[in-house]
């Protein structure tokens, strides 16, 4: 059959200049055998029942087959009763799904303030936290340590100085963001201070979670908490991007406002966010996670556990003492003496810890590490301590 009108011509096939091989049959350099150290990822390690969903909806927009117009409404999959039990979980009112923490936050900045407004923040929020207030057209100011060297504890007290000292000068202070546990140190800020103070002043407050949601208990209500900010890759067992934004419902009408020429579109979402396999594998986990957080005693005694041990042959935890999460960094001058004379330099530790089977550690870094050991089972933790003493024992 001959085809008529704009298809009836020829079309010239281009030819590229491209390798299209290095594409084909892509494996991990860092295999599902290793442990993996990163703590980005301890927390992102999903459970036998997300990856069975992954065969069901690795296809572009599987999750969209009943959709009627509105992600966070499709009850095939469960997404509406996953987003109401979320909700629940973190004790908040209402839920939506995003690609990712930063995404939620730049959802309340552009939302609730106003171009120019300030945003107060802690001096160690995650680079994403001053991303999106400077896409949102905002101000940041930010609160100072209460202590810095070694442990960079901020002053949470501080929050009710740099937004008194703001409004003093006339400056209008539209939200204040406290990072709960922030990805440098793994320092455990106590949410309840910061979210009495923004009751107390009158300004909406946001926790960012990243790093807690998923691998410990954190229930905003109790903190006051008007905008929670959550990781599906980093700490909910999910596939990246995905996250979550829970809200007060004081909030719902601005964060779920819909679009006037496509009611059904909730503008602030970009009518919808995480629409694929995240989202399936972030509600696949769901069960594993509210399970695995009422253990998170055990998982602070690991981390303790290998503070103790790994101090004992030189390494220094950076960070308020004693830790209060799994997130460790630890300065490290013993490697760093090592590796003036090993041949390989820097690598040396990367080296080692790869032929005990351990990843997760960046290449070339001695003079400081960060690791985590969330979720491993304790002959697990006990190998990595054993191995890493090992390493600087025989390297010498």
């Amino acid at each position: 059959m001959e085809l008529e009108g704009p298809y009836s011509k020829k079309f010239e096939v281009i030819t590229l200049d491209i390798n299209l091989d290095k594409y084909k049959n892509l494996t991990r350099s860092l295999t599902r055998e290793f442990i993996n150290l990163n703590p980005i990822q301890r927390g992102g390690i999903l459970p036998k029942e997300a990856k069975k969903a992954v065969y069901e909806y690795w296809d572009g927009y599987s999750v969209c087959d009943y959709c009627h117009g509105r992600l966070d409404e499709v009850t095939c999959p469960p997404i509406k009763d996953f987003l109401e039990d979320i909700a629940k979980f973190l004790n908040m009112d209402c839920a939506r799904p995003t690609h990712g923490a930063r995404e939620g936050k730049f959802i309340v900045m552009h939302a609730i303030c106003k171009e120019g407004d300030y945003v107060v923040l802690d001096k160690n929020a995650h680079y994403t936290s001053y991303v999106a207030a400077e896409r949102a057209k905002l101000n940041v100011a930010e609160v100072g340590y209460e202590e810095e060297y070694p442990t960079y504890k901020i002053n949470l007290e501080g929050y009710k100085e740099v937004i008194d000292n703001l409004e003093d000068k006339g400056k209008n202070v539209g939200l204040i963001l406290l990072t709960h546990v922030d990805g440098e140190y793994g320092n455990l800020n106590d949410a309840k201070k910061v979210g009495k103070i923004a009751k107390e002043k009158g300004i909406p407050f946001l926790l960012n979670c990243a790093y807690t949601v998923g691998r410990m208990p954190v229930n905003g209500k109790e903190v006051k908490a008007d905008f929670i900010v959550a990781s599906g890759h980093k700490s909910m067992a999910a596939s990246a991007p995905c996250g979550i934004l829970a809200f007060s419902e004081e909030f719902s009408d601005k964060i779920t406002k819909t679009s006037e020429k496509f009611p059904v579109k909730e503008i602030e979402m970009l009518g919808c966010t995480s629409r694929g396999l995240p989202i399936v594998t972030l509600m696949a986990s769901f069960p594993h996670v509210v399970e695995r957080v009422k253990k998170w005693d055990e998982e602070l005694k690991k981390t303790r556990y290998v503070v103790d041990e790994l101090e004992k042959i030189g390494f220094k935890q950076l960070g308020i003492k004693p830790k209060e999460h799994d997130l460790i960094k630890f300065e490290t001058p013993v490697l760093d003496e090592i590796a003036k004379k090993d041949k390989r330099r820097g690598f040396f530790f990367y080296d080692e810890l790869k032929k005990r089977g351990i990843g997760g550690i960046r290449a070339g870094v001695t003079k400081e590490i960060k690791m985590s050991v969330y979720g491993l089972e304790w002959e697990q933790v006990e190998y990595v301590v054993n191995a890493i003493k090992e390493i600087v024992e025989s390297c010498k």
